[in-house]
């Protein structure tokens, strides 16, 4: 089995900084895609950014040049670094991974959300 578990959500003030952190542990034995999906109040989880294993990266237009997204292969971890937080990036944040296991297929896994707050 794969577990996906996220750390990082907080409260904080417009205009600051949260780094999100989400490590893989289990049944690894390759990460293809791995990124991050947020969830507002009413609104649809929708994607926020993302790392493919081969270096590129996605983002939603709605960040981009703000957040950053990086990972650690050796750690199995991805990392979302996120300035000049606004109220609208108020959200649960999930962790996302295609992840082939030891059988040998992919999977999509999911974190169990952290939340972010962004309110003075």
């Amino acid at each position: 089995q794969v577990q996906l578990v996220e750390s990082g959500g907080d409260l904080v003030q417009p205009g600051g900084s949260l780094r999100l952190s989400c490590e893989a542990s289990g049944s690894v034995v390759n990460i293809n895609v791995m990124g991050w999906y947020r969830q507002a109040p009413g609104k649809e989880r929708a994607l926020v950014a993302q790392m493919f294993s081969d270096g590129s990266r996605n983002y939603a237009d709605s960040v981009k040049g703000r957040f950053t997204v990086s990972r650690d292969n050796v750690k199995n971890t991805v990392y979302l670094q996120m300035n000049s937080l606004n109220s609208e990036d108020t959200a649960v944040y999930y962790c996302n991974a295609l992840i082939r296991g030891f059988d040998r297929s992919y999977a999509n896994y999911w974190g169990q959300g952290t939340q972010v707050t962004v309110s003075s």
